[in-house]
């Protein structure tokens, strides 16, 4: 069975489940590894807040992915964009609220465990490759796994700027809201399209 079949075999409430166990567990290993590796003065220092830096690092980091993707989208083959149905089966039946959920969930438990934990004390090349590698699906698919590199590299790049999670954070929400959005109104647009 190819990961297509199997992730289409699986029930919506078995793939949340496994989103949630998933980012639960990063969650954990953050707050025990961290624990070990930080101290005090570091965890305050990466959880300032800077509200102009959050938006101009972050929300201008994000467009500028988001742009780059969107052109990408418009003009390569789009098979190169196939996950498998992973996306599609996480995020085209969810509800605007619920996504903001999903999408913040993912940026905070991931990018405490990343950047927060792994490249403050190992730097940012053994973040961001490690980065890669959770994203396992993508091995088998070049051109996503170069992308979910080049992002990780570039979130940790944003992190090694200013010092802060939050930039990082809202950076990874948005670049994955948007996406979660446009894949939810793909499926509403293809959905009104076959009822006519």
């Amino acid at each position: 069975m190819d990961q297509r079949e199997q992730i289409q075999s699986m029930s919506d409430r078995e793939v949340l489940l496994h989103l949630y166990v998933t980012q639960l567990l990063l969650l954990v290993a953050s707050a025990l590894i961290g624990a070990f590796l930080l101290d005090w003065t570091t965890v305050r220092q990466m959880w300032r807040f800077d509200f102009r830096e959050v938006v101009l690092y972050g929300g201008g980091g994000a467009l500028f992915v988001l742009a780059l993707d969107f052109l990408m989208m418009r003009y390569l083959p789009e098979s190169w964009y196939d996950d498998g149905g992973i996306n599609e089966k996480l995020f085209q039946t969810r509800s605007f609220p619920h996504l903001i959920w999903l999408c913040a969930f993912i940026a905070f438990s991931e990018e405490w465990l990343f950047r927060g934990v792994l490249q403050t004390h190992f730097g940012l090349f053994v973040a961001s490759a490690i980065f890669a590698l959770l994203h396992v699906r993508y091995l088998t698919k070049w051109f996503l796994f170069s992308m979910v590199v080049l992002i990780s590299f570039f979130l940790g790049y944003l992190y090694d700027v200013t010092g802060s999670l939050w930039v990082t954070i809202f950076a990874h929400f948005l670049i994955d809201f948007v996406l979660a959005v446009h894949i939810r109104l793909d499926y509403l647009r293809k959905a009104s399209g076959k009822m006519r």
